[in-house]
């Protein structure tokens, strides 16, 4: 960083950033990322940062990436729960940061699960 310009710029991408995660109502999709301390270890980190870039790329709107502490299922971590208003709470485990694209294409964007990553596709 050598110019004033340049800090303005890194400026308004980290305010871009945060807007993703806060609260635009109850008709927003909120997606939460499990983060207690199995989460973390198991890779939940990287997974919300891979939402929060994916969600800002696209400036998807009524879309909110929050974190919560331990979902109760550790074995199956890293966990995101989408959560729509008026449809059924989605689930996807052993989430991964090269999976967060697909999910947000396809259900995000699309409104279709992706079944493959949801707790209802293990056996």
């Amino acid at each position: 960083m050598k110019t004033l310009a340049e800090l303005m710029a890194i400026k308004e991408a980290t305010k871009q950033r945060m807007t993703v995660r806060e609260d635009t109502g109850d008709e927003a999709i909120r997606i939460v990322v499990g983060m207690a301390t199995c989460g973390i270890a198991a890779g939940a980190r990287p997974v919300l940062n891979a939402f929060v870039d994916e969600i800002a790329k696209r400036n998807l709107k009524g879309v909110t990436v929050s974190q919560t502490g331990c979902i109760g299922m550790c074995q199956y971590e890293p966990i995101v729960e989408v959560i729509q208003p008026g449809k059924e709470k989605v689930t996807y485990v052993k989430m991964t940061a090269d999976k967060v694209a697909k999910v947000v294409t396809d259900h995000i964007v699309n409104g279709n699960p992706v079944a493959e990553y949801t707790v209802s596709a293990i056996k």
